[in-house]
């Protein structure tokens, strides 16, 4: 299938709205925001616009999309803007003629905020700020993605700060994004991939360094290591489970280098007692290595407890200044079953048992990137004012029915007060472009980007 239309990409009822605003509407202005969460999150981590932009808004649009919008939308039952768009394209050269400013990305936003704005810039073409709401709201999922990536970070490095003895130096590499096969499209993998990748520095989602590469200008955004996965251990079988494991350190176990084998085909306790704490314990030591022991199956959180003192006992351990233990030789990344309240409850019971969060790594696949939806943070884009016979109206909802699905009022602004807080402020005019101390930065305006963020400034702002 063709890469499809980027103006049939919005849903069918925005067809007819162009009709539906009162007469002489010459502004639309649209907000987005988090209206709240079920989860214990209190801010958003913003990311994703700039892919967003340069991917569908920065190539011109073209009379024969058009004429290809006007065929399909007509087909499908509904009224076409034909003169409409017809005169977008041929007025701006194909370059659409609105305005967008956001928080910059990676800035950490609390909740229920005007992250971003959009407003039409030519009185024709005031539908056009609703029109986009489709693609611009699919921003949602690298914000929520990279949020939940945020709090995960925050958690882990809270324990590392209690039982590790370098906790900067350790937390980047501590949760590793394995869920490129968990997703619906390799789109969402790369967008969610790289999402992540604004707090770690791990992944096995190979589509979102190409999507940094491109879009972030960075050569090469996030890491891995060589891994066993099931079949290339089972394949040796059953009893030959220890040659499976013997050829992965003869080929990747040197000096200094890490190497994850996963252990639980069979017998997870029988693998790391016997095999490598007893059969393989000195061949581990001599290779210099640090191997990396994944459990793949059964209760995450009793499964690493237990092997986690199976591997002290054999491959012993060093207490370090904060008096945890750390293990000799071997690690263990839990790839299965892991999501923020397994990974907390994990870390907590490792320093229960005097362990310290050194140990571990976690793996983690369809919770990361697939089980997140829309109203995971209860996005939504609203518009907020609309500029009628010249008079700047404000537009809002107040259903009695759902308050929180109340909306803001007026051409909006975010600033950053005295006290370092943001608070969401409204303009008192259409000319008014911005009011003091704004944290939104004019990024897109008539089909030119006009910031270019790098993931090395983005990643220190999500601090």
């Amino acid at each position: 299938m063709k890469e499809i239309n980027r103006i049939i990409d919005t849903d069918s009822y925005k067809a007819s709205h162009w009709l539906q605003y009162p007469p002489n509407t010459s502004l639309v202005h649209s907000y987005l925001e988090s209206r709240g969460t079920d989860r214990n999150w209190e801010k958003t981590v913003f990311f994703g616009l700039q892919y967003i932009l340069k991917r569908y808004f920065s190539e011109k649009f073209t009379l024969e999309m058009v004429e290809e919008a006007r065929e399909v939308i007509t087909a499908h039952g509904l009224p076409f803007n034909y003169e409409g768009w017809k005169s977008v394209v041929e007025k701006y050269d194909g370059k659409m003629p609105f305005r967008v400013r956001s928080v910059a990305e990676g800035t950490v936003v609390p909740i229920k905020n005007a992250l971003m704005t959009v407003e039409n810039t030519d009185p024709e073409f005031y539908w056009l700020t609703s029109w986009f709401e489709t693609q611009l709201m699919r921003i949602w999922y690298p914000i929520t993605v990279a949020t939940q990536s945020y709090y995960i970070k925050q958690d882990f490095y809270k324990f590392l700060q209690e039982t590790a003895d370098d906790a900067d130096a350790e937390i980047n590499f501590k949760v590793h994004d394995f869920g490129s096969r968990g997703v619906s499209s390799k789109e969402t993998a790369a967008i969610g991939g790289a999402a992540h990748l604004v707090n770690f520095l791990g992944t096995d989602t190979m589509a979102s360094l190409v999507l940094h590469r491109d879009f972030y200008g960075a050569e090469i955004a996030g890491f891995s290591i060589p891994a066993a996965e099931h079949s290339t251990m089972t394949a040796w079988g059953r009893e030959n489970e220890i040659l499976a494991y013997r050829n992965m350190l003869q080929h990747f176990a040197k000096p200094d280098s890490l190497v994850a084998v996963v252990s639980d085909s069979w017998n997870i306790y029988e693998a790391c007692e016997k095999i490598w704490g007893e059969q393989l314990r000195q061949e581990v030591i001599d290779s210099g290595a640090r191997v990396i022991i994944r459990p793949d199956s059964g209760d995450p959180v009793k499964v690493v407890s237990e092997i986690m003192h199976i591997l002290g006992d054999k491959f012993g351990t060093t207490t370090n200044t904060k008096g945890f233990k750390v293990l000799n030789n071997v690690r263990v990344i839990q790839g299965d079953g892991v999501n923020e309240n397994s990974i907390h409850q994990i870390l907590q019971n490792l320093k229960d048992d005097g362990f310290s969060a050194s140990n571990i790594a976690f793996g983690i696949g369809g919770s990361l990137l697939q089980k997140v939806n829309r109203d995971t943070l209860k996005f939504a884009y609203k518009c907020s004012a609309i500029v009628v016979d010249d008079e700047l109206r404000d537009v809002y909802k107040e259903p009695i029915t759902d308050v929180g699905k109340k909306s803001k009022k007026g051409r909006l602004d975010l600033v950053l007060n005295e006290n370092g807080e943001y608070k969401t402020v409204r303009l008192p005019d259409v000319e008014t472009r911005k009011a003091e101390n704004s944290q939104l930065r004019t990024v897109y305006e008539n089909g030119e980007l006009l910031i270019n963020d790098n993931l090395d400034e983005i990643r220190k702002r999500a601090t």
